[in-house]
């Protein structure tokens, strides 16, 4: 049995406000998290045990995912902050060796989905610890406040450093008011898919994963030409803006 609940109301209006909350609570049970573990080792294994980008969008691999993605625990935190129509956008296992972890430079979500759906208002992401997460590994850390645009101006960055080769301007961020999500593992953070965040290098020793899983809200319309073989499900609640869900 998880000891999750839901996100208070004070959490809830810091997330407005701020555009991120952090749940410190366990949020599966633990033999449902060791599974979503295993789960992982299988897949980081396939890959070579590596930072790849082929765990993205690990559920379109293997659908014993979908036990997690679409379970009441996660969708009880999400419901409230998104509202009670919600679409399975994506997820992403984010392994950062040890040592040799790179970059997450700052970026919004949104801006590498543009195109991709009508509205970004609504999307959130669910960053699930894996591994405990702190400072020392690379943990995420977030500029808070930053949720209201969602399309920065980027610039290049160097790929032998960063996972990403583009980066928001840095002379339009204010780093001193970064917020770490230093997390022990099974609890979680939520953040806005506008807002501005990144992560550190992983200099320790210690391998920092989490499981990250992305709701939108169906007012949404996932645009079918511009996501092609992308696939999304109807996860709570009913498709308000006609999004081409698997499972309708």
């Amino acid at each position: 049995m998880a000891g999750n609940g839901t996100l208070t109301e004070e959490q809830l209006q810091g997330y407005k406000e701020k555009g991120y909350a952090l749940h410190r609570k366990p949020l599966f049970g633990p033999e449902k998290m060791q599974k979503l573990t295993d789960i992982f080792e299988e897949q980081w294994a396939m890959v070579g045990r590596k930072l790849n980008s082929e765990l993205d969008t690990p559920h379109f691999r293997d659908e014993r995912l979908l036990e997690f993605l679409l379970s009441d625990e996660v969708l009880d935190l999400v419901e409230p902050v998104i509202g009670p129509n919600i679409g399975l956008w994506s997820s992403h296992f984010i392994s950062k060796e040890p040592l040799t972890g790179k970059q997450t430079p700052w970026h919004e979500d949104s801006a590498y989905w543009k195109g991709r759906l009508s509205r970004f208002d609504k999307i959130v992401t669910v960053w699930l610890a894996i591994d405990r997460s702190n400072k020392e590994n690379g943990c995420m850390r977030v500029i808070p406040g930053t949720h209201r645009n969602g399309f920065s101006e980027y610039e290049s960055v160097d790929e032998g450093q960063n996972i990403f080769s583009t980066e928001i301007r840095r002379s339009s961020i204010d780093e001193s008011q970064a917020v770490y999500f230093e997390l022990e593992p099974g609890e979680c953070s939520l953040h806005d898919s506008r807002i501005i965040h990144g992560a550190p290098p992983n200099t320790s020793p210690n391998r920092r994963c989490g499981y990250t899983m992305r709701y939108f809200s169906t007012e949404a319309k996932v645009i079918p030409e511009n996501n092609e073989g992308f696939k999304i499900w109807l996860a709570r609640g009913k498709d308000l803006a006609g999004s081409p869900f698997v499972n309708v």
